[in-house]
């Protein structure tokens, strides 16, 4: 599974299944007070996690995940996952993480990668 950030490049061109959560969900950016926080602090997750509609679609994509891992060739063809949202800070690696550990917990291996959570934060306009 790999969170990312569209302004830090493409999403990753292997993945089976990638969501991008940037015009459907509220983006934590635009309140000045977690601007420059990440996925690591609590602020982040909770806001996160209250924007309207992520719940039901981090359990709709662990659905997907098991029936893909349920197919025939499984095996032989491990599941990629991309998350990603504008900078990749946010609602990409919040969302990655909750999904790697509700996979985790189904007994599912996971691998996670935060392609640019570690990238400075992307000052931009705010779309109209």
């Amino acid at each position: 599974m790999t969170s990312f950030g569209h302004l830090h490049g493409p999403h990753p061109a292997d993945a089976h299944i990638t969501l991008d959560l940037r015009e459907h969900f509220r983006d934590p950016h635009w309140d000045t007070t977690l601007r420059e926080l990440t996925s690591h602090d609590h602020q982040v997750i909770r806001a996160v996690l209250r924007t309207p509609g992520i719940r039901p679609m981090i359990a709709a994509t662990v659905a997907q995940a098991q029936a893909y891992a349920s197919g025939p060739n499984a095996a032989e063809h491990p599941l990629h996952i991309a998350v990603g949202c504008a900078g990749g800070r946010h609602r990409a690696s919040v969302t990655a993480r909750l999904l790697a550990r509700r996979l985790r917990r189904r007994g599912h291996h996971v691998t996670l990668h935060h392609r640019d959570l570690h990238r400075p934060v992307v000052h931009r306009p705010r779309s109209t």
